[in-house]
């Protein structure tokens, strides 16, 4: 393999090209960025989950310098808050585990026993991310913390800031960098040859990566059709607000008979996004309701289309689709960089150092069809469980389950296990966090948990929630810890 050009704009092209440059270099394959003009609005920002902190590390990312250069923060997950009318109840999707291990078993079905015969504490209580960002602090791990259970957090990363970050790494790295206004795509017997810019340098390759939001080179350039998903909304637009007085470690997502409107704070700004479907309301009523839901004098909107869908084959001939090139989801749970992860991570595995392509091309298509599948699965789930009034609402439990998913929420309901599925990339307490905070009761648990006698139980329990309380008590505000990688850099 000579070499890799990648196509794309804004963050998800440099993240792609720092990281395949990281991991191909000292294999000696040569990285180009082709950069089509960015297209990212100020109020455009990346809500990250953990996973993402893995591939920073990889790539030599440090936590502090890209924060302070991004402006952006910390975040614990995402609180879903009901303003349809419909009263159910906060839903706060925590990242990080739940409980701890009772004498070598899970501690899930315990709880689950417990609240059967009465219970009052709530699963959020016994999570050591959940209850810190109730308390208004951010948490963080340490080897005391681990030997309970896992403590994770993501990233509030505003786009504008974190591709400016990524693009001065991959330079660093190596990659060599064009910019274009436009591409034309060189095609020959087995499939693209080169990308020709606009000032007619001729960019060659022996593979080529598609990182475009609309899929310039896989599904335009190759025609790979791009199979949509049904959802609920089809509109999105983000803006900008004010920076909140003191930053929530959390998102907020508030939602509407009409749709759904998230409030990510950052450094800076408090960023918003608002979907919805344009059947019900145009650009301008979507606007005006949003900024009603969110509260807030609302600058700088940037309406875009919601295009949910896959392509079944995101390496075809030479071409590889990654991020929204190959999948893209609804926004709610900001998944957009976990599935452009998803395709690096295994793409980086599959590449074809020597040899023939054609059975780790068709590998890589089998484990993306997989991985994508099971992370639909959960944005589904939550539509169909959902309880919020309204039309918006309404359409979303009318999505279709897969027979994956069908399965797994029988299974839950029955006795309160996450099936385990080839695939899968979130952990089984996001599940169980998902399914609880839905209402889905489980009608059992696992036998093993009929051993521990109910005051055996109880004395966890209480042992648990104060070791809880306690470390929580230990952690900073997200203000004074982002105060203080500040600081450190002026020091």
């Amino acid at each position: 393999m000579s070499g890799v050009a990648i196509l794309g704009r804004g963050a998800p092209l440099w993240l792609a090209a720092a990281a395949l440059r990281r991991a191909l270099g000292p294999a000696g394959v040569e990285v180009d960025a082709v950069a089509l003009p960015d297209e990212t609005a100020p109020g455009d920002l990346y809500p990250t989950l953990p996973a993402i902190e893995a591939l920073h590390d990889q790539i030599g990312i440090d936590e502090a310098v890209l924060l302070r250069g991004a402006r952006g923060a910390f975040t614990l997950g995402r609180n879903i808050v009901d303003r349809s009318g419909a009263e159910q109840p906060p839903l706060l999707l925590a990242h990080g585990g739940y409980g701890t291990g009772i004498d070598g078993e899970d501690f899930f079905p315990h709880w689950l026993k417990a609240r059967h015969h009465g219970l009052g504490v709530g699963l959020d209580d016994f999570s050591l991310t959940a209850s810190a960002a109730h308390q208004g602090r951010l948490f963080l791990p340490d080897e005391v913390s681990a030997r309970y259970g896992r403590a994770d957090y993501g990233y509030h990363l505003p786009a504008a800031g974190y591709a400016k970050n990524l693009k001065a790494i991959a330079r660093h790295l190596g990659v060599r960098i064009a910019e274009t206004r436009t591409v034309d795509v060189e095609h020959g017997e087995a499939g693209v040859t080169a990308l020709r810019i606009d000032d007619g340098t001729r960019i060659a390759a022996a593979l080529f990566v598609d990182a475009t939001r609309e899929g310039v080179v896989l599904r335009e350039g190759l025609g790979e059709a791009f199979v949509p998903w049904a959802a609920p909304g089809d509109r999105m637009f983000t803006a900008r607000a004010p920076r909140l007085a003191s930053v929530p470690v959390y998102a907020e997502v508030r939602a509407g008979a009409e749709g759904w409107t998230a409030l990510y704070p950052g450094l800076t700004h408090l960023h918003v996004a608002h979907v919805w479907s344009s059947a019900a309301a145009s650009d301008e009523e979507a606007l005006a309701a949003a900024g009603a839901a969110s509260g807030f004098a609302l600058e700088a909107p940037a309406v875009r289309a919601v295009a949910p869908g896959f392509v079944h084959e995101p390496w075809t001939a030479n071409v590889v689709g990654v991020g929204e090139a190959a999948a893209g989801f609804d926004p709610l749970h900001g998944f957009a960089l976990h599935a452009l992860q998803l395709g690096l991570v295994h793409l980086i595995a599959c590449f074809p150092t020597g040899g023939a392509m054609e059975a780790r091309r068709a590998e890589y298509n089998r484990q993306m069809a997989i991985h994508i599948a099971r992370v639909r699965d959960f944005e589904v789930a939550h539509f169909a469980l959902q309880r919020h009034a309204g039309p918006f609402w309404d359409a979303a439990r009318r999505v279709p389950l897969s027979a994956e998913l069908d399965h797994l929420i029988a299974l839950f309901r029955a006795r309160g296990e996450i099936a385990p599925q080839e695939g899968e990339s979130l952990p089984p307490d996001a599940w169980r966090a998902l399914f609880t905070g839905l209402g889905v009761v489980s009608e059992g648990w696992r036998p093993a948990a009929d051993r521990l006698p109910p005051d055996a139980a109880k004395a966890h329990f209480r042992k648990m929630l104060g070791f809880v309380r306690e470390q929580v008590l230990r952690q900073p505000t997200h203000d004074a810890y982002l105060a203080r990688i500040a600081q450190a850099s002026r020091g």
